[in-house]
């Protein structure tokens, strides 16, 4: 067997290292663009409304300065609403992505499995059959999304967690979640359906700085040990046995990584609501837009909040009804995972 021509290796290695090179430049430009994007539909959220407050306005505002009318509107009314939608989007993009590449399956977003529909559930009891509000609720909504994981992720477990099982039992969970939801809205008392509604097709509406600090704060610590983990993350992306030739500690990193991403999507979700498909959607149009390569945690929490922003913008102001932000992301996620189940059976997959 003769060997390879050292010139062929140089070049190869050269061309490898090319491609690499511009994948990197394609991951930052994309990135950077999302991040504009993001900007862009937070600064749009904060001027228009039924009153339009130019740029320099609204910067006054932002730096503390007294602005006649747009002080209470842009500084009380939408800063604390664009603020949560974009917290619950960078919150909800990075969970799901999480999800997603650590059980190598598209379907394996926390709306999916059914961890949203254990804090929709929760809410929804805890308003309509024990009279809470505000903070309780989230509070309730937190510690039971909590407990649906652990379920989901102990029934799946067997020798290690198969992402294929791991789905189906969340979704049979989601399910009779979902029951639940729909036989405690039937008994509901009429004065209790409003705000319940408003919780489960997830809005930003009446937005506080009460609903952002929690979030603000999960965002920082979870969504820290999870950019922390990537390496583990994108590692464990490769297979169990790869992984673990590589020195990641497997099961220890899996239920961390979980964990922490539950705890990311249950304080979303209890400060606006299930806001629908946003999990599922942003890693997969994420990975389409940057590419091959590399991990994107980053970019699905991007564009995540573009969802989100987008959304609730629309949904103000695109009909002649205002919709919540959950609906509209419903209407766009239903068909992707009608497509993504069409295109896995064509392919032969179980999922």
């Amino acid at each position: 067997m003769s060997a390879v021509p050292v010139p062929q290796v140089a070049a190869r290695v050269a061309q490898v290292a090319a491609g690499r090179r511009g994948r990197a430049r394609r991951r930052r430009s994309v990135t950077g663009v999302l991040l504009l994007v993001v900007v862009a539909l937070f600064a749009t959220s904060l001027m228009v409304g039924q009153t339009f407050y130019g740029p320099g306005e609204v910067w006054r505002v932002l730096i503390g300065e007294p602005v006649p009318g747009a002080s209470f509107t842009v500084g009380e009314l939408r800063l604390p609403r664009a603020t949560l939608g974009l917290l619950t989007g960078l919150a909800f993009g990075l969970g799901g992505v999480t999800f997603q590449t650590l059980l190598r399956n598209p379907l394996a977003s926390p709306d999916v499995i059914g961890i949203s529909s254990g804090a929709s559930a929760a809410a929804v009891v805890a308003i309509v059959v024990f009279g809470l509000r505000d903070g309780a609720v989230s509070l309730v909504a937190v510690a039971v999304a909590l407990a649906t994981a652990a379920v989901i992720y102990g029934l799946s477990y067997r020798h290690g967690v198969a992402g294929t099982r791991l789905i189906l039992i969340g979704i049979g969970i989601a399910a009779m979640l979902n029951s639940v939801v729909s036989y405690v809205i039937v008994r509901a008392a009429q004065w209790d359906l409003p705000m319940a509604m408003q919780w489960l097709n997830g809005s930003l509406n009446n937005a506080t700085w009460s609903d952002v600090v929690p979030l603000l704060a999960a965002l920082v610590l979870a969504g820290g040990v999870l950019l922390l983990l990537g390496r583990a993350l994108d590692t464990l992306r490769l297979g169990d046995d790869t992984a673990s030739a590589l020195g990641i500690a497997v099961e220890r990193s899996r239920l961390l990584l979980i964990g922490t991403a539950v705890v990311l999507i249950a304080f979303g979700t209890a400060a606006t609501g299930p806001i629908a498909f946003v999990a599922f959607l942003a890693g997969p149009i994420a990975a389409r837009v940057v590419g091959p390569g590399g991990s994107l945690q980053v970019p699905a929490a991007l564009m995540g909040a573009t969802l989100v922003l987008a959304a609730d913008l629309v949904g103000q102001f695109l009909f002649d009804t205002r919709y919540p932000a959950g609906v509209i992301t419903g209407v766009l996620g239903a068909p992707y995972l009608i497509y993504l189940l069409i295109r896995t059976n064509r392919a032969g997959g179980s999922l």
